[in-house]
C-alpha cells in the first residue's frame, strides 16, 4: 500500500504538502510505464531523504555511483536497491541499502510517506521510492568506493532552480526525460523523473524551459569536461 505514513502535522510545513499529495498520488504521476503481463520483476526499493540545513533549507540526499561499475556506471541515484530475505518490507529495504552505501544512522530516520512501485524496464525491478525526514542527520560518505564516488545533500531550491533544468533524449528519437545539473551532479533517467516529480507534488517547482532538448551523450560529455576543468 502507498500513501502516508504519518500526519502531515507530523512533519516540517515545507514537507507537510508532499505528504498530504502521496495519499492521492498513483504512478502515473511518475511513469508511463507498466509492469508487463506476466512478468514478475524484482522488488527494490529507495530512501529519498529529506533533511534542512541552517544556510540550504531543505534538501535530499544523493549518491553518485562508482565510475567502474558494469552497469548505471557514474549515474546519480537515491539510495537504494533489491529487496533480500529478512527486510521487512519497502521500508527495511530501503533503509537498509541507505546505511550500507552512506553509513547514514537509520534512528534519526523517520519515514513518511511510500510511493507506488514504479516499474524499470532496463533492469526489471518494481521500485519503491520511500519518502522519509531526516530528524536527527548523521555523517554520511561512500562506504564502499568500489560501488559510490559520492554522496551529497542537495538543496531542493538548486534542482527547483530552472538554470539547473533541461531535457536529455537518446539518439535515434527514442526516450526522452528530465534532467538536471546541480554542482558536480548530471541527474537524468529513473532518478531525475522521480525528482521532477516531488518538486510538482511538494509545491516546490519553478517555471523551467521544457523545450530545451540535449542529446544526452553531449549534454553528458560537458558536463564531465567542466567537471575535469574544475579539479
Amino acid at each position: 500500500m502507498s500513501g502516508p505514513l504519518v500526519d502531515p502535522a507530523e512533519v516540517p510545513d515545507w514537507l507537510a504538502e508532499l505528504v498530504r499529495a502521496s495519499a492521492a498520488t498513483d504512478a502515473a504521476a511518475f511513469t508511463r510505464l507498466t509492469v508487463p503481463d506476466g512478468q514478475n520483476p524484482r522488488a527494490a526499493s529507495v530512501l529519498v531523504l529529506f533533511g534542512e540545513q541552517p544556510v540550504h533549507g531543505p534538501d535530499v540526499l544523493l549518491l553518485r555511483r562508482a565510475d567502474t561499475l558494469g552497469s548505471h556506471a557514474g549515474q546519480v541515484a537515491f539510495p537504494g536497491g533489491g529487496a533480500e530475505d529478512g527486510d521487512e518490507g519497502p521500508i527495511g529495504t530501503a533503509l537498509r541499502e541507505a546505511e550500507e552505501e552512506t553509513g547514514v544512522e537509520v534512528s534519526g530516520i523517520r519515514p513518511v510517506a511510500v510511493l507506488p512501485r514504479l516499474y524499470i524496464p532496463v533492469s526489471r525491478f518494481a521500485v519503491t521510492p520511500v519518502l522519509a525526514h531526516w530528524e536527527e542527520p548523521s555523517p554520511v560518505h561512500a562506504v564502499d568506493l568500489g560501488e559510490t564516488a559520492a554522496v551529497a545533500r542537495v538543496p531542493l531550491s538548486e534542482l527547483a532552480d530552472p538554470a539547473n533544468r533541461f531535457m536529455v533524449r537518446k539518439p535515434g528519437g527514442g526516450w526522452k526525460g528530465p534532467a538536471f545539473t546541480v554542482g558536480e551532479l548530471f541527474v537524468w533517467g529513473f532518478t531525475a523523473g522521480v525528482l521532477t516529480a516531488l518538486l510538482r507534488l511538494g509545491g516546490w517547482e519553478r517555471p523551467w524551459d521544457h523545450t530545451d532538448v540535449r542529446d544526452l551523450d553531449v549534454a553528458w560529455a560537458r558536463h564531465m569536461e567542466r567537471e575535469t576543468g574544475r579539479e
